[in-house]
């Protein structure tokens, strides 16, 4: 419930009410020239003093305008009262219209009135301010639509409007609403002959859109004064509600007399109980809230508005004693503040110059605080936007929930500077702020629609027959009219319950036909959801609401297996990147073995084919750790230990990834790519009350008549085994079932078609759906939905172990996993070469320095000199080596070596160390 928000300080003295009741009857019957000099200004006020709302207001003009007078010196207001037809039997709409176009005119033409104020409608303020406009007199109307006309100011250049626009109201009510998550609505609004369309069923239908929310009836109402028996009326009015969906009822527009004929009617009905909500946005309604309490909205600091408060009950009870409450609301507040616009501009014009034109200036120019809040215009309208108050009604009082702001939304305080950052600011997504209290004590927030009871329980469809007895079976009991429900979505289904926060009373009822019937009878109305192994499909979701999904999606193909065998086995454990790099190092590393022990090493000496085939054999004789070639140079000695430290990883790696394969069989598809199926003209499977068939026809290609229906799963093993079909297509549940009982006949393709799932079905814009779906993403959070699903679809002993090797197939290693073992050999290889390198450049240096300088020789020179020299000392240092090797093969190698040492002028200088040298 809303109303708006005031809080004034204004100044006013303690001894007006006497004042006014003294002077009452001079306000009234005053003519336009006192006695004394000053000038009366009349006023022209169309008020209905036969409702509560044109009273208080009455009294508020006329406790305003004798306040002026009290106070005024040349000036005196001089209200001229006019009561608009409001009984309908009496004079017709077009009467009307003429009617108040004559009042008007005649209060401006025969009483000279200077303004007029008034007109509670938008349809009766538009009506005056024509003439107005005509007359160049001011009209200040009570009434602002919620979207306003175009060129409205153009168009009515005289009509001030003393109301704030219904608009934030509404835009409110959508928002609270929605922050509920109550998908639909009822709107109930009194439809006065004597108001025109403002627009606020238009706004609000807009902004329950963008709440995602929809209206689902509108209850229409005449005019209290049509109806001769209201209580008859409103029964058979209020019988078409309990048909619908919704209880959230909001009322948008009515009279006070109907709104308390409408909540007493729909109480004995039973629409004001648990799950049902009335929001109460009517004007009329909420600005007498606080005259049903004790309790005021106003602040209780401002002197003014006691003052007023005083001068009010005073005024209306000897005014209208018939009346028990005697509170002003804010329609009397806006009254008074009307007059004391006009009052203010009158003290702004001097006596020469009062013509209505400067008038006008000087009401548009308007600038305080009234006691119905800040009073300025801006195109004809008050400029500051209604700070609205959410209210809770419990019984015959109310409690003050939270504050809704202008372009900040809820708010605990009214100070916006201070909640601007804080949390006490909303944007009402995620409901009040503040505790309510719903109807029938209710506990939690209501769900807006009228919710299953024992009486009335959830009817929930349940298919009768499908090809995985796993998900849903229906089995027969020993009473024929009791049927027992299991399966796994059963299973879940009483899992959600527990996590509900509700009783939910159901009625399981057994569906025989298809899966998109089930849906369409959902859709229908004929039941109130559904559950099983239903998939989320976008041409379904247009029908009904899906709850978030409990199993993947997907759409594998099921296909025959073999277990996988090939000759070239061996070649596996290694990618071919992985085998060429790790040739490409053994050959670089028996390069650098050679280039540093040939110049030393016997082992490594002889002619070309010979130095290649030691190198080559010692190289691959590493690998298996029996080589037998003695090594002299430490620099090599450094190269092999590295070298064998990659062998050793390799060969460990090698082994390990060989054995794998060799000990664990793994199954190869016969069919891989649905082309070939297609191409080779060969029939494929399907579930046989699925939409699989028309995505395997519409989207993949396949001939109709190679789509075949398989109607129970143990049907899938007799058609392959017959070669009624060469694959199957399975939604992904589907497929684990089948392969958790036929893993070693059967395997599956990953799946590479994406669908929605499966979910629970309910009506459009039912509450439960998202109840179903928080209470799903529990399940799944907290382990239990994994251990239903490791309960229903558990593998078969022969399977346990063969689905995790299936799923986790040995991989060949890549260079990827070694590249960093190949980067240290490589590395290690490359400095040792490039040592020996330099030591053997300096003792070639050395040695010529007594035949030719380096210094006259060029670079290019020095190298090919350098090279015939490491070539020339090899063939000169070891002349009898090969010989003697060729006569006498078994002479011991230290002993040849020592036979070809010769004199110590032999030794070379660029030994490296450690070797044996002569």
């Amino acid at each position: 419930m809303f109303r708006s928000i005031t809080s004034v300080k204004l100044v006013s003295r303690p001894w007006l009410l006497v004042m006014i009741l003294s002077s009452g009857f001079f306000i009234l019957y005053s003519g336009t020239e006192a006695a004394d000099g000053y000038k009366l200004i009349n006023i022209g006020a169309i008020v209905d003093v036969n409702s509560r709302i044109g009273k208080e207001q009455k009294v508020a003009m006329e406790i305003a305008a004798a306040n002026f007078n009290n106070t005024a010196q040349n000036y005196k207001l001089s209200l001229r009262f006019q009561y608009p037809e409001k009984d309908p039997l009496q004079v017709g709409s077009t009467d009307l219209y003429e009617l108040r176009l004559w009042a008007a005119e005649a209060m401006i033409k025969e009483k000279e009135v200077k303004v007029i104020v008034g007109m509670e409608t938008w349809g009766a303020a538009t009506m005056v301010a024509d003439i107005g406009s005509r007359a160049q007199v001011p009209v200040l109307s009570f009434a602002e639509p919620a979207i306003a006309p175009p060129l409205t100011s153009t168009r009515w250049p005289f009509l001030v409007r003393m109301a704030n626009s219904s608009a934030e109201q509404i835009t409110c009510t959508a928002a609270l609403v929605g922050s509920y998550n109550w998908r639909k609505v009822i709107i109930i609004y009194e439809d006065d002959a004597t108001n025109a369309d403002t627009g606020n069923l238009a706004l609000l239908s807009e902004a329950l859109q963008i709440s995602n929310s929809e209206i689902e009836y509108r209850l229409v109402l005449p005019p209290i004064s049509y109806l001769t028996d209201p209580k008859q009326f409103l029964q058979e009015k209020l019988l078409k509600l309990l048909r619908t969906e919704s209880r959230v009822f909001i009322i948008l527009q009515s009279s006070l007399a109907m709104g308390i004929h409408l909540f007493r009617e729909a109480k004995e009905m039973g629409l004001v109980g648990p799950d049902s909500v009335w929001v109460i946005a009517s004007d009329t309604i909420t600005s007498f809230i606080d005259s049903f309490n004790t309790s005021t909205h106003f602040s209780q600091d401002s002197s003014s508005y006691k003052i007023f408060e005083d001068q009010f009950r005073s005024y209306f009870r000897s005014e209208y004693p018939e009346d028990d409450v005697s509170e002003p609301g804010i329609y009397a507040l806006r009254a008074y503040d009307s007059i004391t616009v006009v009052a203010k501009s009158i003290d702004g014009m001097t006596s020469d110059n009062s013509s209505s034109k400067i008038s006008l200036g000087y009401i548009l120019s308007s600038n305080f605080t009234g006691l119905s809040g800040p009073i300025s215009f801006r195109g004809g309208k008050l400029l500051n936007s209604p700070i609205l108050r959410i209210i809770n009604m419990v019984g015959k009082k109310y409690k003050e929930i939270d504050f809704w702001l202008p372009k900040f939304g809820l708010s605990k305080t009214l100070k916006m500077e201070e909640d601007k950052n804080s949390s006490k600011v909303g944007d009402i997504r995620n409901g009040l702020i503040g505790a309510v209290i719903w109807p029938g004590d209710l506990k939690r927030d209501p769900k807006g629609r009228a919710m299953p009871t024992d009486a009335k329980p959830l009817i929930i469809g349940v298919p009768a027959r499908t090809t995985f007895d796993k998900f849903v079976k229906l089995i027969s009991s020993d009473n024929p009219h009791k049927i027992i429900y299991d399966g796994y979505c059963i299973e879940l289904f009483y899992k959600v319950l527990q996590v509900l926060k509700y009783d939910l009373p159901y009625e399981f009822s057994v569906h025989n036909g298809t899966y998109d019937d089930l849906v369409y009878r959902v859709y229908n109305k004929d039941y109130d959801a559904a559950i099983g192994d239903i998939t989320i499909l976008v041409n379904r979701t247009r029908f009904v609401e899906f709850s978030q999904p409990y199993t993947e999606s997907g759409l594998s193909m099921v296909v025959p297996a073999k277990a996988e065998q090939s000759p070239w086995i061996f070649i596996k454990p290694f990618t071919w990147g992985m085998w060429i790099v790790t040739g490409a190092i053994l050959i670089y590393t028996m390069s650098v073995v050679w280039f540093l022990e040939h110049r030393w090493n016997p082992e490594f000496n002889g002619p070309w084919n010979i130095q290649i085939g030691t190198a080559l054999w010692f190289t691959f004789s590493s690998l298996f750790f029996a080589h037998r070639e003695r090594i002299y140079s430490n620099l090599t000695r450094l190269v092999v230990v590295v070298w064998l430290f990659v062998v050793l990883i390799l060969n460990s790696s090698y082994t390990a990834s060989l054995s794998s394969m060799l000990t664990v069989q793994r199954l190869k598809p016969n069919v891989t790519d649905i082309g070939w199926l297609k191409a080779s003209n060969l029939n494929v499977g399907f579930d046989g009350d699925s939409f699989v068939r028309n995505y395997l026809e519409n989207v993949l290609g396949f001939k109709p008549e190679n789509i075949l229906k398989v109607d129970h799963e143990y049907k899938y093993i007799t058609d392959f085994e017959s070669n009624r079909i060469a694959a199957a297509f399975l939604e992904l549940s589907y497929e684990r079932a089948f392969l958790s009982q036929h893993c070693k006949e059967y395997t599956a393709t990953i799946p590479t078609y994406r669908f929605g799932g499966f979910a629970f079905v309910f009506q459009k814009g039912s509450p439960l759906a998202a109840d179903f779906s928080e209470a799903i993403l529990k399940l799944s959070e907290n382990g239990e939905l994994r251990s239903l699903e490791e309960k229903w679809f558990a593998p078969s002993p022969e399977c346990s172990g063969s689905a995790e090797v299936n799923n986790n197939k040995t991989e060949c290693l890549s260079l990827q996993d070694f590249w960093g073992l190949f980067l240290i050999s490589g590395t290690t290889s490359t400095i040792c070469a490039l040592v020996f390198l330099v030591r053997n450049y300096t003792s070639r240096q050395d040695a010529s320095e007594g035949n030719i300088t380096s210094s006259g020789r060029s670079i290019w020179s020095k190298m090919i000199g350098f090279a015939k020299y490491i070539y020339a000392r090899r063939e000169r240092k070891f002349p009898a080596r090969a010989s003697a090797l060729d006569q006498n093969p078994d002479v011991d190698k230290r002993s040849s070596s020592k036979m070809e040492c010769g004199s110590p002028s032999d030794t070379p200088d660029d030994t490296p160390d450690g070797s044996i040298s002569c």
